[in-house]
């Protein structure tokens, strides 16, 4: 299957240590630059260009999530764009919001919400907020290398634990590990649950799909060391490919079990938007010799497309495919006793500064 390519020039060289291989159009922008002739803009196709930290004054940072497929409520990012440069990342498509590519600006251009420590506070301290826990973060990881400069996710975290607000975090970085003494006496309160993302123990694909992240192994020790420290810890499984790393679905599980893990979550492939473009330039490079199994697999799970957008099917897919993915996942999940109990943030604990804690 052959699609045309939407990109601004031919790139003969891989570009190690990104997952995207291209910049796609942004749907949004009528009239595009012609990078290669404006004297003084980096090449895109440049291995060597670095990444751009942008810093920008946010005007809100707790976003009301409305996804009936999403058990998160609210949920709160530091940072647009994410340096770890997951092809599958479907906040690539949001990234064109800001007037950027889905592609490599996605992972070369992070904007750092540098207010984003006192919006939340400010957000707090409104009466009309009731507690409910926020996802931290929903869109791009959190724990990216961005934060070693700017610890917004710390000064986030001290905000929620000053007003006891529940919050429920994932990332896919042993970075994380920084704030364990802060995320230790927020889990004493029950106000932290932690999800790290596995996606396979395949250095090769690892490296090529997920560039700038931490081994699989590593984030076992992430998993092994907060539980260890009485922190509720899980495993997401996202995405689950069909002929790239699907089978790898107990060998995850039962490994994160293992290590402390209690409950687990998991996606199906879905390529929207400028993602389809971009996996499937990205798989065509880095696995030709399956490519075509692997592209009609994601197919199959989507009724003929590898896309969709419904409610309900979208995060799981249908068909054989999915079936058995789902099917995998219920029974190493009861094997493996991820998920056996029921537990959930505390948010009764909430109080703004000055004020008593809610007796009920």
């Amino acid at each position: 299957m052959n699609y045309e390519r939407e990109e601004t020039k031919t790139n003969e060289t891989y570009l190690k240590g990104r997952g995207a291989q291209v910049n796609t159009k942004n749907r949004f922008l009528k009239n595009e630059i012609v990078r290669e002739h404006i004297e003084g803009i980096d090449d895109w196709s440049d291995p060597n260009v670095a990444t751009q930290f942008i810093e920008v004054e946010a005007k809100s940072i707790v976003n009301k999530v409305d996804s009936p497929d999403l058990s998160m409520m609210y949920s709160m990012n530091p940072y647009q764009g994410c340096e770890h440069g997951c092809i599958y990342c479907y906040a690539r498509n949001s990234f064109e919001y800001w007037g950027y590519s889905a592609g490599l600006d996605f992972e070369r251009k992070i904007l750092v919400k540098k207010n984003a420590p006192q919006l939340l506070r400010k957000f707090l301290m409104n009466k009309k907020w009731e507690a409910v826990p926020i996802s931290l973060s929903g869109n791009t990881d959190c724990y990216q290398p961005a934060e070693k400069k700017f610890m917004l996710t710390r000064q986030i975290l001290e905000v929620c634990n000053e007003f006891n607000q529940p919050v429920a975090m994932i990332t896919k970085n042993s970075g994380i590990l920084r704030d364990r003494d802060l995320l230790v006496e927020m889990s004493k309160k029950k106000l932290v649950s932690i999800l790290i993302s596995i996606t396979s123990f395949d250095e090769k694909i690892r490296r090529s799909m997920e560039p700038r992240t931490t081994t699989a192994k590593q984030r076992l020790n992430v998993i092994k060391e907060l539980s260890e420290a009485g922190i509720r810890m899980g495993v997401m499984l996202g995405p689950m490919i069909p002929g790239l790393n699907e089978h790898e679905m107990q060998h995850i599980m039962k490994a994160a079990s293992e290590a402390g893990a209690t409950f687990s979550a998991y996606t199906f492939i879905r390529l929207n938007g400028a993602i389809k473009l971009l996996f499937h330039d990205w798989l065509y490079k880095n696995f030709p010799d399956r490519a075509d199994k692997v592209w009609h697999l994601i197919e199959q799970g989507h009724g003929g497309q590898v896309n969709d957008s419904r409610y309900g099917t979208r995060m799981r897919g249908e068909g054989p495919i999915a079936d058995l993915v789902r099917q995998q996942y219920k029974k190493y999940n009861q094997l493996y006793h991820l998920n056996d109990e029921r537990w959930e943030l505390e948010a009764a604990q909430f109080k703004r500064p000055g004020e008593q804690l809610r007796l009920f």
